[in-house]
């Protein structure tokens, strides 16, 4: 297995210096493929802005015109997250918009899975909307070899996260790894147990990655915070490793969560793992933290994200809004 990883490895990640836009712009050109980029968004007013406004700038322009269409789908922000989005330039979109059908749950996979409806890219790409200091290059980096490479389907970021002030650090030469932190405690380990094919990525949870629409409208969407580990490992078994890619953008810096919040998602990327492998029956979808109070620990109990939507193509109003 360890030489399958390492012949992946070889063949299958890129620096994003290795595509020059202009190559990847004749690649599109020469396909005719079409990109959508959606970025999922909940109170991010702070950021999303400079996000929609750098893609805008260098990659949605007469003279590199690479992303066809961008989307900010607002997840229910109780800030200025969607006045400042549209005001950049992006199609701001409510997610109880979209498929009201269906009422909506809480959750980032929930609003990936809904974004399928409002977008009509040949590629999709998503994009956290709390990234720092955004470069474009994210975005072309990890697009570019679903346009230049027919057998690649789903392409993920891979890059630093430093962590508070090991931000500075970068400058020192050293190399910060720490942001990652529930990548390393729960994901790393259980893709190394259990999937050990996809060993060799870098960045498993990153919210940054493409794919070709084509295979994510095949696959279920945990609605929670599973949902990166499950359309990585979904991803594999339908179209298999080596239609799987990583390429490095470089740093990412972006807003990070206390620990309960960590241990909240865990404890759904542990669940989304538990399904994968046997389907079968949640014992406790529930997770109890302590908060210290006035007469010692208190207990909060959180459910466990336990809902997963089906594969987009199985919806009618999907396969009305492919055809019209």
């Amino acid at each position: 297995m360890l030489e399958e990883v390492e012949r992946w490895l070889s063949r299958r990640s890129w620096s994003a210096s290795e595509r020059p836009v202009e190559r990847i712009l004749a690649a599109k050109q020469r396909t005719g493929t079409t990109v959508s980029v959606v970025l999922p968004a909940l109170d991010e007013e702070a950021t999303v802005g400079e996000i929609v406004a750098a893609i805008r700038r260098e990659l949605m322009t007469d003279s590199v015109p690479l992303v066809d269409e961008l989307v900010v789908i607002d997840s229910g922000s109780g800030d200025r997250t969607a006045e400042v989005a549209a005001k950049a330039g992006a199609r701001v979109v409510h997610r109880d918009a979209i498929l009201p059908r269906i009422p909506a749950l809480p959750g980032k996979g929930e609003v990936l899975w809904r974004s399928l409806l409002v977008t009509s890219g040949d590629v999709v790409c998503f994009i956290d909307a709390d990234l720092k200091d955004f470069d474009a290059g994210f975005v072309s980096g990890i697009v570019g070899p679903l346009l230049t490479d027919p057998d690649v389907d789903f392409v993920k970021a891979m890059y630093d996260r430093p962590f508070g002030a090991e931000s500075d650090s970068l400058a020192s030469g050293r190399t910060p790894g720490q942001g990652g932190r529930v990548t390393e405690l729960v994901a790393r380990p259980l893709l190394n147990l259990h999937w050990p094919q996809l060993a060799g990525i870098v960045q498993p949870l990153g919210g940054e990655y493409a794919a070709r629409r084509s295979l994510l409208e095949r696959l279920p969407f945990p609605v929670g915070y599973g949902v990166e580990l499950a359309l990585l490992v979904d991803a594999l078994h339908t179209v298999g490793l080596d239609a799987l890619a990583q390429v490095d953008v470089g740093v990412r810096k972006h807003r990070h969560q206390d620990g309960q919040a960590l241990g909240r998602m865990a404890a759904a990327i542990y669940r989304t793992a538990q399904l994968r492998l046997s389907r079968g029956h949640l014992v406790r979808p529930e997770l109890t933290q302590f908060e210290r109070g006035e007469h010692g620990f208190v207990p909060h109990t959180y459910a466990v994200d336990t809902e997963e939507r089906p594969p987009m193509r199985d919806v009618e109003e999907y396969a009305v809004h492919r055809a019209a």
